[in-house]
């Protein structure tokens, strides 16, 4: 009986374990992990976590339990990798100051991002109304991209420690389709990988836009410290 026992405990473990981690299969474009919403809704809203460049799925994950309750939570993995266990959504060189970075590579991470949410519509039912992209670093760089260039599929998105790419801006929506986003921005001033002079010319330019960012700068570097996330939960709290 006791053998018994241990067994339907460990595999009702297992199933709660293989019930948040999902792997890439012939549908799905993106491997991904999911935190199911603590709340039951027909149609729940989503937010979709995109890490930065070297990491995975497993990073921005490390907090989704945290995320507020209604919302279903995918952290997705970058397409193409860089080393072991380590992802990127396009590769970047450094190495001459300002970033150089691989446009083919953005533009095919911008389509299969808008393929996966398609694939998270047919998959869990979400509020295609209510799909918030949450980014830090390189993962914020593809938020600003997929919701400025098609916020039909967007209604918010949290860009921590990002920049708007100048390549992209060619390719923004017109001023009229752009009114309904919502955006959270967070950068740390002592950032030495992207300065902050990338999230302030992005709020001001988002301005320009006619948009409102939540804009918040904080005495810290390249990261997510608490008071950027205790922000960040407030943030998402009135959506």
């Amino acid at each position: 009986m006791r053998r018994l026992i241990l067994t339907i405990l460990f595999l009702s473990a297992m199933n709660t374990i293989l019930g948040m981690v999902n792997s890439k299969n012939n549908e799905s474009p993106l491997f991904y992990l999911t935190r199911e919403p603590k709340i039951h809704s027909e149609h729940p809203p989503v937010i979709i976590l995109l890490h930065g460049i070297g990491s995975n799925e497993k990073d921005l994950f490390s907090f989704a339990d945290q995320l507020p309750d209604k919302f279903l939570v995918i952290s997705a993995r970058a397409p193409h990798a860089v080393a072991r266990d380590s992802y990127a959504w396009y590769q970047v060189d450094f190495s001459k100051g300002k970033p150089v970075f691989s446009e083919e590579q953005e533009a095919e991470s911008k389509n299969i991002i808008l393929q996966f949410i398609s694939y998270l519509k047919d998959k869990y039912s979400i509020d295609e109304n209510e799909v918030y992209l949450c980014g830090f670093s390189q993962g914020a760089i593809m938020s600003y991209v997929v919701a400025l260039t098609n916020p039909d599929k967007i209604k918010g998105i949290a860009a921590m420690s990002g920049r708007i790419l100048d390549e992209v801006r060619p390719f923004i929506a017109p001023n009229e389709k752009l009114q309904h986003l919502s955006i959270f921005i967070s950068h740390g001033v002592n950032d030495g990988v992207l300065p902050i002079h990338y999230a302030r010319e992005a709020g001001a330019f988002l301005k320009m836009l006619n948009l409102n960012p939540t804009y918040n700068e904080y005495p810290a570097g390249h990261t997510i410290n608490d008071e950027m996330f205790h922000d960040l939960m407030n943030w998402l709290k009135t959506k």
